[in-house]
Formats: structure tokens, C-alpha cells, sequence
């Protein structure tokens, strides 16, 4: 179809900051240890002469990216996206937001493709405009903190809103993540089981975590609340633990249900050694490793700097490796496009071997040249 736009790394490697930490001090605080393999990001010692001039506070992301869909071997697409490098511009004078601004979000149908168009439709509304979305010009840490409230009540009125629209069915439900960038701060929120991943150096940090009745902590929230797994399916069902909609499941309203919208977050400040997020529904993931994903970008940046065919490549090769689902990824760079060399490339001479003849030898040469030379 047209372009639109496991292995898991320990989470460690990346230091997350959650509701209530003081972001102003983390980003003073957390530069790369250049000394590691790794490249971990650790809290380290405030050292008052060389926290201003850290490559933290130095580092001003560019942001573009690019995206796509794939129906796969499936009947019908049920994935819908959304794309925003520049979110200020485009949502105009009325919201004011830490530079850059960006906004970009993967919506993985199932039962149909009705929850999913639903909410691709309805996405700026009901994350900026129905919402008390947090509006300064500075990522500090109480921007950090109404960020998540923000976007968890965004999620939750979304589900709501799915099961109030008539148009809907009631077994159509899709799983969301979202990621924002504000200034240098990355907030991504997930429920379900598509996909964030983070190169730092070119190693995978996954920026989400698959919400799958196989995963412990999923299936005992899951048991806690009298739901069941069965053959890795919540109540022998569904693939998935938390997702927007799939209102046949949740009834009756208000009442305490296996399957939730509540996301998880996770949250880190950019530095110069990150260089780009992958974004992707489960079709991705179902036959590549988040490392395996992250290095094939990683190369196809390299050799032409285009996020797009890099996220056309993904599926492509996910396609190859025989997924059996719908495909969509998105790509955000984090740093300007490589121009590369602006002069032109300069011709191989051609390196001439010298060498010297004999007196003879050179008669001999000359005699064959006027040879051939006379009619």
C-alpha cells in the first residue's frame, strides 16, 4: 500500500523521570558517561563548573521524520497514525509550548477499524483541546507533571468517548502510544502493545513497555481484578491488556475492568548521543528485535539520511520476515539533514606509471609507430 505518513534492552541504560522529579536538576545532573561501552546515562555529582557547559544543556534537537503504512498479508487496515514535527505551527497561537514541539502517535486497530479512525480523527482535539493541557514557554518539572496528567486524562476521555459515539462498535477497540517532544524532553505514553524505541549511540532503549497478558506484572493486575489468561489472550479474547475502546469488554461502565486505558510513561531528556525514535505497531515487533530494528535505521540514515524510506525499509523487511498483521512506523531524527560535502566530488586522476627504455627499445617503438601510422 501507499506510503503515509525479542530482544529488550535493560531499561537502565536510560534514566527515566517520573512524576515528581525535579527535571530542572536532572537535566543539570545527567550527561552521557562517555567513559561506559554503552553510553548509559547515570546520575552523576553536581559539579557546579562544568554543569552549564554540559553537551545536556548544549543540545537543541531538530526534529523531522517520516512514516509508513503497509496493510500487510491482513483484509482490512485497521492502523491509523498521526505525524507533527512543528507543533506550535500547528496549532497556532492559541497554546504555548516549549521549542521544539512535536507530536506523533501509532493507533493499532483490532475489531475493526472504527475505534481507530475514531481516534486518528479526534486526536488534536481530545489531547489539546479537552484536556487543561499544560502551556509554558519552559520544560520544567511542573510542565513535566501536568504533562502526564494531561495525556492520562486524554486517554481516559478518549475511551469514554469511544463508547458514547454510535458509530463505533463495541467490540472495535485499538491499542495507543504516543510520544511528544518538548525542548529536550521525550514523554511517551503507551497502552497496548505497539512500540518505542530509542537509538542512543546506536543502541536500543525501548521507551515503552508491550502491555501482553504474558507480561508478569500485566497478568497479575490482570487476575487481581478477576480476569483470566487463556492461551496468552485476556479472558481468552484479547491480545492485549490495556487499549482504548473494546467496550464489550469493559461493561458495565464505571465498573472495575481487566482491560484498561490507563498508559505508562516513560520520560527522557535528549542529549547529542540520541539519534532518533522508532515508533511501530506490533506487526513490527512480532518478527524484529528492538536492536535489530535500530541497527537497520541506523544504516539506512547513513546512506541517504531519509527517515521515510527508513521507515518504508522496516516494513519492507518485516514483510520479508513474514509478519502476519497490519504495518505502520514512524521515524523521528533528532538532529538536521546531512548535507554532506557541498563541493563536488573531485574526478579520480588517473595515476600514470613512468618508466624508462632502452635506446633500442625506443627505435623499436618508433619504427612500429610510423609503421602503423603510414597508409
Amino acid at each position: 500500500m501507499g506510503a503515509e505518513a525479542e530482544v529488550v534492552l535493560p531499561v537502565l541504560e536510560v534514566q527515566y523521570f517520573s512524576k515528581g522529579t525535579n527535571l530542572c536538576e536532572a537535566i543539570e545532573d545527567v550527561a552521557p558517561d562517555l567513559s561506559s561501552p554503552q553510553g548509559v546515562v547515570k546520575t552523576a555529582q553536581k559539579n557546579p563548573d562544568a554543569g552549564i557547559e554540559s553537551a545536556v544543556l548544549q543540545f537543541v534537537p531538530s526534529l523531522r521524520s517520516g512514516s509508513f503504512s503497509d496493510i500487510g498479508p491482513r483484509r482490512y487496515m485497521e492502523d491509523e497514525h498521526i505525524r507533527i514535527d512543528d507543533l506550535s505551527l500547528h496549532l497556532g497561537s492559541l497554546f504555548t509550548f516549549p521549542k521544539p514541539s512535536a507530536f506523533y502517535g501509532v493507533f493499532d486497530g483490532h475489531g475493526g477499524p472504527e475505534a481507530a479512525a475514531y481516534i486518528r480523527k479526534n486526536v488534536m482535539r481530545l489531547f489539546f483541546e479537552d484536556v487543561n493541557f499544560p502551556q509554558t514557554p519552559e520544560a520544567d518539572e511542573i510542565f513535566s507533571e501536568e504533562l502526564e496528567n494531561s495525556v492520562r486524562e486524554s486517554f481516559q476521555q478518549a475511551d469514554l468517548a469511544l463508547a458514547d459515539d454510535c458509530t463505533v462498535s463495541s467490540s472495535s477497540g485499538t491499542t495507543a502510544l504516543t510520544a511528544m517532544v518538548f525542548g529536550r524532553l521525550l514523554v511517551v505514553a503507551n497502552a497496548g502493545d505497539c512500540r518505542a524505541v530509542l537509538c542512543r549511540k546506536g543502541q536500543a532503549i525501548d521507551m515503552s513497555q508491550d502491555h501482553r497478558p504474558i507480561y508478569p506484572s500485566e497478568q497479575r493486575r490482570v487476575e487481581e481484578l478477576g480476569g483470566y489468561i487463556d492461551d496468552g489472550y485476556l479472558n481468552g479474547v484479547l491480545s492485549v491488556t490495556r487499549a482504548l475502546g473494546d467496550w464489550d469488554m469493559k461493561l458495565p461502565r464505571g465498573s472495575s475492568s481487566p482491560l484498561i486505558a490507563e498508559p505508562e510513561f516513560r520520560q527522557v531528556v535528549l542529549t547529542e548521543d540520541d539519534e532518533f525514535l522508532i515508533i511501530g505497531c506490533d506487526g513490527i515487533w512480532d518478527v524484529m528485535s528492538s536492536q535489530d530494528a535500530v541497527s537497520l535505521v541506523r544504516r539506512g540514515l547513513r546512506r541517504h539520511d531519509d527517515p521515510e524510506q527508513c521507515a518504508r525499509d522496516l516494513v519492507m523487511e518485516a514483510l520479508r520476515l513474514n509478519t502476519f498483521d497490519n504495518l505502520t512506523v514512524i521515524v523521528v531524527c533528532f538532529s538536521p539533514v546531512d548535507h554532506g560535502d557541498p563541493s563536488p566530488p573531485r574526478q579520480q586522476q588517473r595515476r600514470l606509471r613512468c618508466c624508462s627504455l632502452s635506446a633500442e627499445a625506443l627505435c623499436s617503438l618508433r619504427s612500429l609507430l610510423d609503421a602503423s601510422a603510414s597508409p
